[in-house]
C-alpha cells in the first residue's frame, strides 16, 4: 500500500475537493492511511500535517448501494451531531463518483481507542472498565432520548413491523449461505417468530452497537465518538440493547476468532446493564430476552455467511478456518436465552 495513495483513496483528488467546496480547510500535501477495512465500509485517516480527518467509502469492487450507503450514515452524524449524542463532526458528503470511484464522506478525527476485546480492557483496570462499559449504557440512552422528527430524521425508517421485517431480512441471508446442517437454527428463528414482542416507540437505532464501535479517552475514560452508523434506521430500540446485552455476555469458547468483553476484570453484568438502562431510559425491559437471543441469532447467521465464503475460498486471513466453529455456539446461546427467559 502506497503512502501517498492507499488503495480506494486518491489524495490528489481528494485535495481537489476539499479546497473546492471547503477553501482554506487543508493547509499542506495530504498523507492517508487505511485505519479499518475488509468486513465493512473502508475508513481511512488523512492528515496535512497539521490537521486530521477521516474518510469513509464501501469496500473496494462492486457493491449493493444499500449495504454500504454513504449518504445515509453521512446524514444520521449530521443530524445528531448538534445532539448529546457523541458523533464526530461531518465534514463534506461526496456523491460524484469520478473522485474517489465511489460515494463517500469526510468527517472530522476524534482522538480515542476502540476497545474490541476483554484483553484489551485489562489494563485500564476494574474500576475504569466498569465506567467505561456502564458510559456505553447511558450513551445509548441519550441516542434513543433523540426524538428523530426534531433531529430531521422523520423518515429514517420504516418503524412499522421493523422486528418482523427483520427476522425476515436475516433468515433470507441464512438461506443465501445455507450448505451444511445447523442443529436449533430453524428452531431458533421459529421461535422467534412465534414470540416477537411488542415493539416501543421508534427510536434512531445504532443497529451495531457495542464497545468496539466507540471511541473512548480523556481523563475520564468518556465516549467521545460513536461510530459505524451503518445500519442504522428507525426501529425499536430493545435491538441496540439486546446486542450490547449479546456482546457483554460470557462465549464459553477460548481463544474465539470473535469474541466479547465480558471476561474483562469489572465488566458488569447483563443484568446490571439492562437494569441500568431500564433506569435511566424509562422503557419496559421485560422482553429483553427475546432481543438479547435475536442478537444471538442475527450474529449466528453472519458468522455462518463468513464460514459459507471461507468454504468457496473468498476469504483472506486468519481465524477465518475457526469461525465456523462459533455458529453452532451462537445457536446455542440464542436456544438457552429463550427457554430462560
Amino acid at each position: 500500500m502506497s503512502p501517498d495513495h492507499p488503495p480506494g483513496l486518491d489524495l490528489d483528488r481528494l485535495r481537489g475537493l476539499l479546497d473546492r467546496e471547503r477553501p482554506g480547510l487543508v493547509t499542506g500535501p495530504l498523507s492517508g492511511r487505511l485505519i479499518e477495512g475488509g468486513r465493512s465500509n473502508l475508513t481511512y485517516a488523512v492528515s496535512d500535517g497539521t490537521a486530521r480527518w477521516v474518510v469513509r467509502r464501501p469496500p473496494l469492487g462492486h457493491v449493493l448501494a444499500t449495504a454500504h450507503d454513504m449518504k445515509r450514515e453521512h446524514r444520521v452524524i449530521s443530524a445528531l451531531h448538534p445532539t448529546d449524542v457523541p458523533v464526530p463532526r461531518p465534514v463534506l458528503l461526496c456523491e460524484d463518483e469520478d473522485v474517489l470511484g465511489s460515494p463517500f464522506y469526510v468527517m472530522e478525527f476524534v482522538e480515542g481507542t476502540p476497545y474490541r476485546t476483554a484483553e484489551q480492557l485489562a489494563p485500564l483496570g476494574p474500576e475504569r472498565t466498569r465506567a467505561a462499559v456502564l458510559n456505553l449504557v447511558d450513551t445509548l440512552v441519550g441516542l434513543h432520548a433523540v426524538d428523530p422528527a426534531e433531529a430531521g430524521l422523520g423518515d429514517f425508517g420504516r418503524p412499522d413491523g421493523f422486528l418482523d421485517r427483520q427476522l425476515r431480512r436475516w433468515a433470507k441471508q441464512l438461506d443465501a449461505s445455507r450448505n451444511r446442517d445447523l442443529a436449533g437454527i430453524d428452531e431458533l428463528h421459529a421461535t422467534l417468530g412465534r414470540e416477537l414482542p411488542h415493539s416501543p416507540s421508534p427510536t434512531v437505532v445504532h443497529g451495531d452497537y457495542r464497545l468496539d464501535n466507540v471511541l473512548i479517552g480523556g481523563e475520564n475514560d468518556e465516549i467521545r465518538a460513536v461510530l459505524d452508523w451503518e445500519m442504522s434506521t428507525l426501529g425499536d430500540p430493545l435491538t441496540d440493547l439486546g446486542l450490547l446485552v449479546m456482546y457483554s455476555s460470557p462465549l464459553g469458547m477460548p481463544d474465539s476468532p470473535v469474541s466479547t468483553t465480558a471476561q474483562a476484570p469489572g465488566h458488569p453484568a447483563p443484568a446490571e446493564l439492562i437494569e441500568r438502562y431500564a433506569a435511566r431510559s424509562g422503557r419496559d425491559v421485560s422482553a429483553v430476552a427475546w432481543y438479547t437471543a435475536f442478537a444471538w441469532f442475527k450474529l449466528a447467521v453472519i458468522l455462518e455467511g463468513i464460514h459459507y465464503r471461507y468454504t468457496l475460498g473468498q476469504t483472506v486471513g486468519r481465524g477465518f478456518d475457526r469461525i465456523g466453529d462459533l455458529v453452532p455456539v451462537f445457536i446455542e446461546h440464542g436456544l438457552t436465552t429463550l427457554q430462560e427467559g
